[in-house]
């Protein structure tokens, strides 16, 4: 490939990084960020001058933040006193559900493989329904369907479940039609 690579970044840093965040969440995004960059840089001499480069870094950037997934299962969770372990409870130890862009990871995540990956790539890596049926097989049209179902599953599941905030407060009923 030809061209500086600080253009490629430029062009498409923002796209990596909503991918990296839909599959580990803002705070190790960055580092996958990171990593996919780097492994790009490496492979950029290399890859045919018709690629597209844009798919090309989303596929890199969805590798990168399943591999810190699993990485993250190999390690143990670090605790702040060994008498922890002698059965007092862990409470503290791990951050715990209630923030409000973590039940909408989750309601992704249940989502099923065919549906949330349409839904990443196309409503937060920003690519278009012939890129995104290219990456996850099948039909421009199959893909479109599948980033609609996972929309609407996402409408009811989601969207049902989760408070709704107003003027700076939550509540469960308010505003619902």
């Amino acid at each position: 490939m030809t061209g500086p690579f600080e253009d490629v970044v430029r062009a498409h840093g923002g796209t990596v990084l909503r991918v990296c965040r839909a599959v580990l969440g803002a705070g190790d995004a960055d580092d996958a960020w990171s990593e996919t960059f780097v492994a790009a840089l490496r492979a950029w001499p290399d890859l045919p001058a018709d690629a597209n480069v844009e798919a090309w870094l989303v596929t890199v950037a969805r590798r990168k933040s399943i591999d810190e997934l699993r990485r993250r299962a190999r390690h143990a969770v670090p605790v702040g006193d060994v008498a922890q372990w002698r059965g007092e409870p862990l409470v503290g130890v791990l951050p715990g559900p209630g923030d409000h862009d973590l039940d909408l990871w989750r309601a992704v995540g249940t989502l099923p493989d065919r549906q949330r990956r349409a839904v990443v790539l196309h409503h937060l890596g920003g690519l278009p329904y012939a890129e995104v049926a290219r990456l996850v097989g099948g039909t421009d049209t199959a893909a479109r369907r599948a980033g609609a179902d996972g929309v609407a599953t996402l409408r009811r599941t989601y969207g049902a479940a989760a408070p709704r905030r107003t003027s700076g407060t939550t509540t469960d009923d308010q505003g619902a039609s």
